[in-house]
């Protein structure tokens, strides 16, 4: 592979390594992620593989998720803002 890029088309980074860690009673709209050889981490949406990749940073994941996890992003779901520092 030539250059991972943010928004480079999934199908670009192939169909194996992709799974679905957030998937449940969704009617199939799932996030799918794949650990890059580098370390950074792809997301994609499931109903569309064919479209843009987002690429993280390990560190940008890990940040979201102990975010997510202490409940700063609680917003995305109760309709309130944050500030982001």
């Amino acid at each position: 592979m030539d250059r991972i890029y943010n928004g480079m088309p999934a199908t670009d980074l192939g169909t194996e390594g992709w799974s679905k860690p957030w998937s449940g009673g969704n009617g199939g709209s799932c996030v799918e992620a794949m650990r890059l050889g580098d370390g950074r981490v792809a997301l994609r949406q499931s109903t569309d593989p064919e479209g843009p990749a987002l690429i993280y940073t390990h560190h940008e994941i890990e940040s979201f998720i102990k975010g997510a996890k202490a409940g700063q992003a609680d917003f995305l779901l109760a309709g309130t803002s944050v500030s982001c520092e």
